[in-house]
């Protein structure tokens, strides 16, 4: 019963940071990279992706994208576009695929109801699905067969277990999301570079054990904190509203996540 009331207060808390998104909407529509919804299929699974290709001369790095705990939202569709506009191509996958009512997918759930449905997600689901979205980003002809994994907030703490279970990352970028268990990061290969909020208590409490266990484990563990932003800064950040603290976070870490991809 205290998980499913926790469960309700924070979908009421975050909902609207979550529905309000008109700016990122806009943001996208206005972009001049090909973009496309494609059906990726598994286990008896279809999977909506939603891909985004860089304006490039030649083959280029795949960034997949793994979303909030809100599901696939009109941000994280922009923000693939971002991270294509930097030179990648963008591979999102909407999590929630075949979930929603009907089978639909995030956009098909009642506001504020994707929340306590992406806290459901069978994780070995979610693990197959995020390596049939790998899988088919590697065989796109202008890929040239590096690949890289982001997530968000729950989708943060999912970057970090993919890293456990996928041994041809060349990195994994965590953003305001939990480590995995301690002895599940024995099978990291990738180097994990953190993202993290100064005003985020809950997440702010796990890293320094994941700092020590990864360290022991004789993994790269490489963490920025941001002072003064909270959890979610990447999306707050870019809001119109956006607080200032947020707003700087995001811009710092935008800069700091282009230049390790770069590497």
């Amino acid at each position: 019963m205290k998980r499913i009331a926790l469960i309700s207060l924070l979908i009421f808390i975050a909902a609207p940071f979550a529905s309000a998104q008109d700016w990122a909407k806009a943001a996208l529509a206005k972009s001049p990279r090909h973009s496309e919804w494609v059906t990726l299929k598994h286990d008896g699974r279809s999977v909506e992706t939603f891909v985004v290709y860089p304006e490039s001369k030649g083959k280029t790095p795949v960034v997949l994208i793994i979303h909030e705990i809100f599901g696939m939202s009109d941000w994280v569709e922009d923000l693939a576009d971002q991270v294509a506009a930097a030179g990648y191509i963008a591979v999102a996958p909407d999590l929630l695929s075949g979930m929603g009512p009907n089978g639909g997918r995030s956009s098909d759930f009642a506001e504020g109801k994707t929340m306590e449905a992406v806290s459901h997600l069978n994780p070995d689901q979610v693990t197959a699905d995020l390596n049939a979205a790998a899988d088919y980003a590697l065989k796109i002809p202008a890929s040239n067969g590096k690949l890289f994994v982001g997530g968000f907030c729950w989708g943060g703490s999912q970057t970090f277990r993919f890293a456990t279970n996928r041994g041809d990352l060349a990195a994994a970028f965590v953003f305001y999301g939990g480590p995995p268990e301690k002895d599940a990061m024995a099978r990291i290969k990738a180097p994990v570079y953190g993202f993290f909020a100064g005003n985020d208590a809950r997440i702010g409490a796990m890293i320094p054990d994941a700092i020590v266990q990864m360290k022991a484990a004789g993994k790269t563990f490489d963490i920025v904190t941001y002072d003064g932003a909270g959890h979610g800064f990447m999306r707050a950040g870019e809001a119109p509203d956006a607080k200032d603290a947020d707003k700087k976070a995001r811009a710092e870490a935008w800069a700091r996540w282009k230049i390790l991809l770069s590497k």
